[in-house]
């Protein structure tokens, strides 16, 4: 009976020693694959990162650019409001120099000169970014020169 007992109690050593090293391996194996899978995560949010950081930049450039444009423009504004200003003052010392008659032609044009419209505005801009896209086209233009004759 004795050797029974050693018998079964070595098959059972034998038999959870077998089982350790298939969960050791099988735990391994899932650590291995757990392992991969979170570095391919890692990897995929790593590039989703670089991603949004490039989209980060370009957003602050753009900001930046169009903060330059708005600066620029109320730089702008400014220095045509200062125009209009001192040109009414011009205005006003040249008016008391002029005939009745003349004198009330150029209030009228001041008055029309103030009632701009936004339809107005339109066009004027319209054919202002005409001028401008015509002008850079010939710039681009290369210069036609006739072909030698032969």
């Amino acid at each position: 009976m004795f050797q029974y007992t050693s018998y079964c109690y070595c098959n059972c050593i034998f038999a959870s020693s077998q089982q350790l090293k298939f969960t050791t391996s099988d735990s391994c194996d899932r650590i291995k694959d757990e392992f991969q899978f979170l570095q391919a995560q890692y990897h995929s949010l790593k590039l989703e990162c670089d991603k949004l950081a490039s989209e980060k930049s370009e957003m602050q450039r753009h900001y930046i650019m169009y903060y330059e444009m708005s600066y620029g423009l109320n730089i702008e504004m400014h220095k045509q409001a200062e125009i209009v200003k001192r040109l009414n003052g011009i205005c006003a010392q040249v008016l008391p120099y002029l005939s009745q008659e003349h004198q009330q032609q150029v209030l009228g044009a001041i008055e029309r000169a103030k009632q701009v419209t936004p339809p107005e505005m339109n066009s004027i801009i319209r054919q202002q970014l005409q001028a401008h896209q015509l002008s850079q086209l010939q710039g681009l233009a290369l210069p036609m020169t006739p072909l030698p004759l032969v």
